[in-house]
C-alpha cells in the first residue's frame, strides 16, 4: 500500500506539467484537450481514478502532439492502476509503447508493467502466468535499464519472485512425496537446490532429499544432502532434523571453514522517492 501511495503521487508530480477506451472517444474540434487533461488530473489528484482514466483517454485522441498524447495515455494507464484494473491499465501501457515507443516516459511504463505483474502473483498453489509474466518483465528492465533508480526497488522483487518460484516447486515435490511418487519429488527438490539456492526454501529442499533417499534405502545419497545441509546452514532446524533422520551413529561431517552467507528473503522497501 505504502509503494502504491509513493508511486502515485511520484507519478503524479513527474507528469502533471504542461486504449482501450478508443472506441469511446471521436476527436472532435469541439473538445479542449488542455482542458480535458486538467480536469483529469484533478479527478487523479482527487483519487477519482476510474473518472481521470477517461478524461486522460479523451484528451489523448484529442492532442495532436505526440507527445501530450503521449502523456495523456500513460496517465490514464497509472489511473487503471490505481484502482486494480490491472488488464485495462496492461492494455494501455502496451499500446502506449507500441505508439509512443519514443517517448520519454518509456521506461516508467515498463517499469509500470513490471510493478503489474508482480502485484498479481499469488500463492504458489495458484495461477503460475503472473509470476512468469513479473520474471519475464523485471529481467527485461533490469537488463535495459541496470542503473535507472526503479532499479533498486526491481532486484528486491527479483528475489522475491525466485523464492515465490521456489515455493511453488517444493509445494509440488511435497505432493509427489504425499503420493509416494519419488523420482518427480527429487527432481523438484533437486532445481530448488541447483537454481534457487539463494532463497529460503533452499534448506527445507536439502533436508526433504535427505529423507527421501534414506527412505527408499540410498543412504549414501542421504548422507551427501546431510553433509551439504551440515556444510552451509549447520545451525537451522532443518539440518537438525536431517540428523535426527540418519543412523544414530552417524557421526556429520562438520567443516570448519565458515558458513557461507546467505541472501535472507527480505521485505521490500520503497527507494523510490
Amino acid at each position: 500500500m505504502l509503494l502504491r501511495i509513493i508511486l502515485i503521487l511520484g507519478l503524479f508530480v513527474f507528469l502533471s506539467s504542461c486504449s482501450k477506451n478508443e472506441t469511446l472517444y471521436e476527436p472532435t474540434l469541439k473538445i479542449d484537450p488542455y482542458k480535458t487533461y486538467n480536469e483529469g488530473l484533478k479527478a487523479f489528484q482527487e483519487n477519482q481514478y476510474f473518472l481521470a482514466s477517461k478524461k486522460f483517454s479523451e484528451s489523448e485522441i484529442n492532442f495532436t502532439s505526440p507527445e501530450l498524447a503521449a502523456k495523456s495515455a500513460i496517465m490514464s494507464s497509472f489511473a487503471f492502476y490505481g484502482i486494480n484494473f490491472y488488464e485495462e491499465a496492461e492494455e494501455n501501457l502496451i499500446r502506449y509503447l507500441k505508439t509512443y515507443p519514443g517517448d520519454t516516459y518509456v521506461m516508467y511504463a515498463h517499469y509500470l508493467l513490471a510493478i503489474i505483474y508482480f502485484e498479481q502473483i499469488a500463492d504458489e498453489k495458484n495461477d503460475l502466468k503472473p509470476l512468469l509474466d513479473a520474471r519475464e518483465k523485471i529481467n527485461f528492465f533490469l537488463k535495459k535499464y541496470p542503473n535507472s533508480e526503479y532499479a533498486i526497488d526491481l532486484n528486491l522483487k527479483k528475489n522475491l519472485v525466485q523464492n515465490q518460484f521456489a515455493a511453488r516447486e517444493l509445494h509440488i515435490a511435497k505432493f509427489y512425496i504425499s503420493v509416494q511418487k519419488w523420482v518427480p519429488a527429487i527432481n523438484r527438490l533437486k532445481l530448488i537446490v541447483n537454481d534457487y539456492d539463494e532463497t529460503v526454501f533452499v534448506e527445507e529442499a536439502l533436508h526433504r532429499l535427505v529423507e527421501i533417499h534414506y527412505h527408499v534405502g540410498l543412504e549414501d545419497e542421504a548422507k551427501k544432502y546431510a553433509s551439504i545441509l551440515g556444510y552451509n546452514y549447520n545451525s537451522g532446524e532443518w539440518f537438525e532434523q536431517s540428523y535426527k533422520v540418519l543412523n544414530k551413529d552417524y557421526k556429520m561431517a562438520l567443516s570448519t571453514k565458515p558458513k557461507k552467507e546467505k541472501k535472507i528473503f527480505k521485505k521490500i522497501i520503497d527507494m523510490i522517492k
